[in-house]
């Protein structure tokens, strides 16, 4: 039967453009539901929309906008304006809505409504819980009046032309009423700069202040030769991709404003690598582009920078020695400056991720551009710009963890940021204390890049693709990483679907649990390890619970041969130290990987206690026995060598499954206890893994079993679409399908004994198409030696 829908996690809970420098849940309130997606699953990962589905979810949102306010408490004249949407594969939905008071925008009033299935508000995630008591929407203090006010706040300042807004503001204090106002200005490094300035329209008081512009084949300067995808016009190539929403390239040749001169060329060659010939840096900035859409297209679904697959443009040689690079809101546009001299133009390809995730965060939880959220704005870029760095994992430009090393900005060679120890730059902050929000939003951004890093890829000193890293933490607690890729799952889903305007470093933490817990459950490995992470940055503590170890079962090997036996622990907070108690003679355990290794010297059996230390001092242990026959064959033990046979201990270790194979819900009943494994199900393009590696005693016949449950919804009695191989190592044991369905479990045994002597990894591989689901339910393993 298809997948049943898993239990949904509640939480309580403005800048145009950015430079690459320097409440409780509602009443149940039911409105209409929107159509669900199709292929919808039982995974709280989002699914890709079509341009047309997002636009009527949108739509069916602003409809039902109204039930929403009701059910949220908003007052008669508070309304809320549908922005973005994210719909998992569950069919839950959450809806971020802008809010407007007696018609008036409020800045910082934005919030996200989490929903079930048939549209009820189940949870949200409030920019400010502030009641808007607003007793008048006619301001005492004049336009004209807030202008000069604004001008004055930053000298040297001209009015933008951008007409001043009355707005209600609501991102910080007292909500009030208040006069926005645009003010432009150039920085001394030649960064324009669109400041909004908020004025209070009763007494004129400036009450806050926030950047509008966020800093940030051919031949490339730094992406190499490279492919890339043009339009041909009559005879003659434009720099322009029609396959990815039209995105292009354009040249201002030293000018600061307008759109640029489109790049053309006659034979579709373009660049040479120096930064001398003007196509070069226009080959890195398409493909920068291009690699930021498939980057995000590919890997979250997501349909453009704005998720509504229009292509953003790139202008490329802007003013003279311009050594910064921004994204522009107001002309969906990134623009780069040629450096220093002019020799080191600002298009690397984390640059280029950088400036258009400043459009993602835009579109998505628009970040304010000041205090905490201004440097958790910046460092998403950071982040999801290393993202595409690593997706993109060019030989021209290696994936790393070091922000602009390509360009050479500072001109010793070294790079612009540093995640694992962001104060290695001299001004970034390596942990949260009480004053970071007044940093430079490029500093305070340090507490979430060196988070970032510390759950990608743990504490400690080590080498990843020939570079040396060594993250530090606070209290020295250990970290352990869970990947890159997963790391970067999790603070997508953060912003997309928990973070608002406002949010801070506190509730980040909170938003990134809540996305953990989406994507990998509550109290999983990961959920565990982004507290654990946040903790490292001085950002709330350490998980509590307990370490819980997983025994690895019975063991029997053979004098003389080798063995490798990882044990693996769930809990606690952060990375293990881990002992060992009654090993064999001649074994041994590693204390940082929990590998119990050696050759055992001496027949006999032994009680072994293996025990997993936190960073906090919480232990647990795992107890089980060891026996050493004395070799040569004829001796072998009968025992059972696989961990976890049942499944029974409500967690996959020590097999390594995909996420949330091992399953104790309804919709299929396991074959004894509560716990299964569940692979497929999902009636989507699908592929589930579970496996275990074993060492097999020498001179053991060795016999694998397990029971297996085939439920489909396939009519076709001739066609294998969905399929599970078994394989011990790279041979393949058996192969099931949806034509091998049955109505209960059947036994399956198969003879290993060639393995006698090794170990070998046993591996259950399901893979679902498109359409009609099968599962593959695997029960009461067993790896037995006689």
């Amino acid at each position: 039967m298809p997948r049943p829908t898993p239990a949904r996690v509640a939480t309580a809970a403005l800048a145009a453009a950015t430079a690459l420098l320097a409440t409780g849940v509602p009443a149940t309130v039911a409105h209409a539901a929107a159509p669900a997606p199709a292929g919808t699953s039982a995974s709280t990962h989002a699914i890709p929309l079509g341009e047309a589905q997002r636009t009527q979810l949108l739509d069916r949102a602003g409809q039902d906008s109204g039930k929403v306010a009701a059910a949220l408490g908003l007052g008669a004249k508070e309304k809320l304006v549908a922005k973005d949407i994210v719909v998992d594969a569950d069919g839950n939905r959450h809806v971020r809505y802008n809010r407007t008071f007696a018609g008036l925008p409020v800045l910082g009033g934005d919030l996200v409504v989490h929903e079930g299935q048939d549209g009820t508000p189940e949870a949200v995630d409030r920019a400010s819980t502030a009641a808007l008591n607003i007793s008048s929407t006619t301001p005492a203090v004049a336009a004209a009046a807030a202008g000069k006010a604004a001008l004055a706040a930053d000298p040297g300042a001209t009015a933008s032309g951008t007409a001043p807004r009355l707005v209600v503001w609501a991102a910080k204090g007292t909500p009030a009423l208040a006069w926005e106002n645009v003010v432009e200005s150039v920085a001394k490094d030649g960064t324009p700069s669109k400041l909004h300035i908020i004025t209070d329209a009763r007494s004129g008081k400036v009450l806050s202040s926030f950047e509008g512009i966020e800093t940030g084949s051919g031949t490339g300067v730094y992406v190499g030769q490279v492919s890339l995808t043009t339009t041909l016009s009559g005879s003659t190539y434009q720099l322009k991709d029609g396959s990815r929403g039209n995105l292009y390239t354009t040249d201002l040749n030293g000018g600061t404003s307008g759109t640029g001169t489109l790049f053309t060329d006659a034979d579709d060659v373009w660049g040479n690598g120096a930064a001398s010939n003007r196509q070069s840096a226009a080959v890195d900035a398409q493909f920068g582009t291009a690699a930021t859409w498939d980057f995000y297209k590919n890997t979250y679904g997501r349909n453009g920078i704005a998720n509504d697959g229009r292509g953003s443009y790139n202008r490329v040689h802007y003013g003279s020695s311009y050594v910064n690079a921004f994204w522009d809101d107001s002309c969906f546009c990134m623009t780069y400056g040629d450096g220093s001299g002019n020799t080191h133009p600002l298009t690397a390809l984390d640059v280029a991720g950088h400036e258009m995730s400043h459009g993602v965060t835009s579109a998505t939880a628009g970040l304010n551009y000041s205090g905490e959220s201004g440097g958790l704005n910046e460092a998403t870029s950071d982040i999801m710009g290393t993202g595409v760095e690593w997706y993109a994992n060019l030989p021209a430009d290696p994936p790393d963890y070091l922000i602009g090393e390509e360009i050479n900005i500072n001109g010793d060679g070294t790079p612009l940021r540093y995640m694992d120890k962001p104060s290695k730059d001299g001004s970034s902050a390596d942990s949260w204390y009480s004053g970071v929000g007044n940093l430079d939003v490029h500093y305070s951004s340090g507490v979430a890049n060196h988070f970032f890093y510390l759950l990608s890829e743990g504490s400690g000193a080590k080498v990843i693709n020939g570079v040396s890293y060594n993250s530090p933490t606070v209290n020295s607690i250990s970290v352990t990483g869970i990947g890159h890729d997963k790391a970067l799952a999790i603070w997508y889903r953060a912003l997309t679907t928990y973070f608002t305007s406002t949010t801070n470093y506190a509730s980040a933490r909170t938003g990134t649990l809540s996305a953990a817990a989406d994507l990998y459950g509550n109290g999983s490995a990961e959920y565990n390890a982004v507290a654990t992470a946040w903790a490292g940055v001085a950002v709330g503590s350490l998980p509590t619970g307990g370490v819980t170890v997983t025994s690895p079962g019975n063991q029997s090997t053979a004098v003389g041969t080798a063995v490798s036996l990882t044990v693996k622990a769930t809990g606690g907070s952060g990375g293990y130290t881990w002992s060992a108690t009654g090993l064999p003679a001649g074994l041994s355990i590693n204390s940082s990987t929990g590998v119990i290794s050696g050759t055992p010297t001496t027949a006999g059996t032994s009680s072994v206690q293996v025990t997993a230390k936190d960073s906090a001092g919480a232990t647990g242990s795992a107890s089980f026995t060891w026996t050493v026959g004395s070799g040569g064959g004829g001796g072998c033990t009968a025992t059972q060598l696989l961990g976890n046979a049942g499944f029974e201990t409500g967690s996959a270790s020590p097999w390594t499954a995909s996420s949330g194979v091992v399953d104790n819900s309804s919709g299929e009943a396991a074959h004894s206890g509560s716990w299964k494994a569940w692979m497929d199900g999902y009636g989507t393009t699908h592929t589930d893994t579970l496996s275990q590696t074993v060492s097999v005693p020498a001179g053991c016949k060795a016999t694998l079993t397990f029971w297996l449950h085939i439920d489909t919804s396939e009519t076709t009695t001739s066609t294998a679409y969905d399929k599970l191989t078994v394989q011990a190592g790279s041979t393949t044991l058996a192969s099931f399908s949806n034509l091998n369905k049955n109505t209960g479990y059947a036994q399956k045994s198969y003879d290993l004994s060639s393995f006698a002597g090794q170990s070998v990894t046993v591996k259950f591989t399901g893979a679902e198409d498109s359409s009609l689901q099968t599962s593959f339910v695997v029960d009461d393993t067993a790896l037995t030696t006689s």
